[in-house]
């Protein structure tokens, strides 16, 4: 990034802040003092699906981690550490896992093409185009077939959030959070709930946990 081009982001801060205090002088005491946040919501790291815009919330309500096609992998110690501060200690209500349609990274992981280390990463979306595979090469088209694929890692992710210790122990002590599997579309800006699972949903029994 050049200086220009910093200085600007830098301004453009400056301009937002003025603005904000301009409308409401306690903006910011506010939110030095709170954070109780009702929703988690783990996102793709895409530029383009800001938790808070495309939701129309305020900072404050959401608690948002973001990584390379929204993924809730069971060996990553920053998403499990979000997760467990957001569900044992804001007690969030809601956990969202939100893909979107056109998804680089969905894209990447249904080609050959080697990219270094991001290979292990995508190699999880992977797994789920194996699984889905003949329902996903059925479609007719190259961007449905990544569309589905994206439906379906929303899907999966939620899965994985369940399979967790964490929701399970919350699950059975505190009958939360609620997870919710949503797709973002690009090009008219709406969320789409693709799947859902309420507190003590069942799983499969070789994921559950008994002695939380």
């Amino acid at each position: 990034m050049t200086n220009s081009k910093q200085l600007r982001l830098l301004l453009e801060n400056k301009a937002w802040a003025k603005g904000k205090i301009l409308d409401d002088p306690e903006y910011f005491e506010r939110l030095v003092g709170i954070q109780h946040p009702e929703f988690l919501w783990i996102g793709c790291s895409d530029s383009r699906v800001p938790a808070n815009e495309i939701t129309g919330t305020e900072p404050g309500e959401i608690f948002v981690h973001r990584n390379i096609a929204n993924m809730v992998v069971h060996t990553d110690l920053n998403l499990l550490s979000v997760l467990q501060y957001a569900v044992e200690y804001l007690e969030v209500k809601h956990v969202i896992v939100c893909g979107h349609y056109g998804c680089g990274g969905v894209k990447a992981a249904m080609n050959h093409h080697s990219l270094g280390i991001i290979n292990k990463w995508l190699r999880n979306i992977k797994d789920v185009y194996r699984i889905h595979r003949e329902e996903i090469m059925a479609l007719p088209t190259e961007e449905a077939q990544t569309n589905r694929l994206v439906e379906l890692n929303v899907k999966e992710q939620v899965m994985h959030l369940a399979e967790t210790s964490i929701i399970q122990k919350a699950w059975k002590h505190h009958q939360r959070p609620h997870i919710h599997g949503w797709v973002y579309d690009l090009h008219d800006g709406l969320l789409r709930q693709i799947f859902d699972m309420p507190p003590n949903t069942p799983i499969d029994p070789i994921y559950q946990f008994d002695n939380l």
